[in-house]
């Protein structure tokens, strides 16, 4: 940021060469309060009042981008020596500054309260007024326990209702919303639509129906949305849809990039000779074995199939029996 330049005049007019001429005294003094390296150029000069003047310089520091060194020069009538009265760091339009100081008692916004949070008590609050005690008429006290909040120590106010009225009334249950901007019916004629009590009754309800985006809110009459009890949507005339025909036969051909690796290709063949034979060998060798225990089963059964030959009858003399 560039300071425009300007000199003091004295009471002739002519400029203060004295308060002019200090840049070097000015920049002395900041250097030896300042951070190493965080003095930049010269601004220019800015005169205060008659023989008062500030000389601005940047300031180099990284935390402190925008802002500038003020260095205030004085003169005395007739001196010709200029002297420091004071210097400063002071933001210039382009700093950055913390955000205004706002105190705690007005930190709270509506909405932040959350669960388990507490409220500190307001014993002065524009929105609430003194309650209103039993008058011993049971007419005047019934109607004071249905309207104006009987057996509470404070009530609702008029400006209270006034600007909740007006919250309510912009807010999304009122007619300006998106929903309500969409809809074709008012909640004025739906039969979800509960009317509240008291002074506000003439202007809000709640909604009852949980179809609605604004079910359990507070709305007012002229709001809508699309599940009023009494509005329709047009039906589309169903489609008939044919049974789901598969083509079993249908074959689907897919180009594969075949690579040739001629070396890989004839030593793996090189690899799978001697392989080979040794399974030829093995297969060999094992229908020999095979066929030899095909003999020996053979055999077996042969034998056993045969009939025995019949046995001749011994006596206990080799004499001949006769009959």
């Amino acid at each position: 940021m560039t300071v425009a330049a300007a000199t003091t005049r004295s009471r002739t007019g002519a400029p203060d060469a004295v308060l002019a001429g200090a840049v070097d005294l000015a920049r002395e003094v900041l250097v030896t309060i300042a951070e190493p390296g965080t003095v930049g150029d010269h601004l220019g000069m800015e005169p205060l009042e008659e023989r008062l003047a500030m000389h601005w310089f940047a300031c180099l520091s990284a935390g402190y981008q925008g802002w500038r060194w003020g260095v205030t020069v004085a003169r005395v009538p007739r001196g010709k020596v200029a002297t420091v009265s004071e210097t400063n760091l002071l933001p210039g339009p382009d700093a950055l500054l913390a955000p205004e100081w706002l105190p705690y008692a007005d930190r709270l916004a509506p909405g932040d309260l959350g669960a388990g949070d507490v409220l500190p008590f307001r014993e002065v609050d524009p929105y609430l007024e003194a309650g209103f005690e039993a008058t011993g008429d049971e007419d005047v006290d019934q109607m004071a326990f249905f309207e104006l909040g009987l057996g509470r120590p404070r009530v609702l106010s008029a400006e209270g209702r006034e600007a909740a009225a007006s919250r309510w009334y912009d807010g999304e249950g009122g007619p300006t919303s998106d929903v309500s901007a969409k809809a074709t019916a008012r909640c004025s004629s739906c039969g979800y639509f509960l009317p509240m009590a008291g002074a506000l009754r003439s202007t809000f309800g709640v909604c009852a129906n949980e179809w609605s985006p604004s079910d359990g809110r507070v709305i007012s009459l002229d709001h809508g949305c699309g599940a009023h009890s009494e509005t329709d949507a047009d039906q589309p005339e169903s489609l008939s849809i044919g049974e789901p025909i598969v083509d079993e036969f249908a074959v689907d051909l897919e180009a594969v990039e075949v690579r040739e690796q001629p070396e890989v290709v004839a030593e793996a063949d090189a690899e799978a000779v001697p392989e080979a034979a040794e399974v030829a060998e093995v297969a060999e060798s094992e229908v020999v074995a095979d066929a030899g225990l095909e003999s020996e089963v053979v055999a077996e059964a042969d034998a056993e199939g045969q009939p025995e030959a019949p046995v001749e009858e011994q006596h206990g003399s080799d004499d001949p029996v006769t009959d």
